[in-house]
């Protein structure tokens, strides 16, 4: 069986294989220039997919942190999920989506099949902002397959102790966070995704494991560049932990073996 290993599509969305099950994260495949008005703000799409829907091939499941965030699930990434044997979100995404979606709180489980044993796959917390305005329901996943260190996705998170809870259960091998500090009006100036400083946080936190930046670009309303992110982790002598995505090419995920 293949080395696990993450294709960057843009934004939140990248093809995982894990297990020989292929898996795709938060899809999003709209054109760049796309606006989306919710509520009292408009998000601009700046940049589109590296990879066509038309040239993802088989996706066995979709990793969705949650659907009511269109720079999480855009039009495009709305008509990708039919194509889908399996949709894993938060148990709210369920109720509203239907179809062939199965809704998980934290720390729930599925199973899905692949060549080997089955992938299993924990819905894990996350806080999608500051605990006065969390724009949750979000969840995060943690993916265990057979002579793989557990490979963990954040989702639409901040540094908090659900998070911390997720490194104390789990030897992580990979930590693919979703950074970029989101900021919107509608939550003033607290951000609503990973800043620099709480990478580094999960860093110590998931000492054992190569981070990968995901949804720090290509919409307007993020706070803080790869630049920031570089800078955060060479002050706290951790450059060497930190592993950036290629656009359309794939990279290894994290160790072949258990820890």
């Amino acid at each position: 069986m293949s080395r696990p290993s993450l294709t960057y599509i843009g934004g939140p969305t990248a093809l995982l294989e894990v297990g020989g099950v292929r898996l795709l994260t938060d899809p999003t495949f709209d054109p760049p220039g796309a606006e989306y008005r919710a509520g009292s703000y408009v998000l601009r799409k700046t940049r589109g997919p590296a990879i066509g829907v038309h040239a993802l091939g088989r996706i066995d499941a979709v990793l969705l942190s949650h659907d009511h965030h269109f720079d999480n699930l855009d039009g495009s990434g709305r008509s990708l999920l039919a194509r889908a044997t399996r949709v894993l979100a938060p148990k709210a995404a369920a109720n509203r989506l239907g179809g062939t979606v199965v809704g998980l709180d934290p720390w729930e489980t599925a199973e899905l099949p692949g060549p080997g044993r089955p992938l299993r796959v924990t819905a894990t917390p996350a806080r999608h902002g500051p605990a006065h305005l969390d724009r949750g329901p979000v969840i995060g996943f943690m993916l265990e397959a057979t002579d793989t260190a557990p490979i963990y996705v954040s989702g639409d998170t901040v540094w908090y102790e659900g998070m911390a809870e997720v490194a104390r259960r789990f030897a992580v091998g990979a930590a693919i966070l979703f950074m970029g500090a989101a900021k919107v009006d509608a939550v003033g100036p607290w951000p609503l995704t990973l800043t620099a400083t709480d990478a580094v946080e999960a860093a110590h936190a998931f000492r054992a494991a190569v981070i990968i930046p995901l949804h720090f670009e290509g919409w307007e309303h993020f706070s803080e560049t790869r630049a920031d992110v570089e800078t955060a982790f060479e002050q706290a002598g951790l450059s060497s932990r930190l592993r950036w995505p290629e656009a359309g090419r794939a990279i290894p995920l994290g160790n072949q073996s258990q820890p």
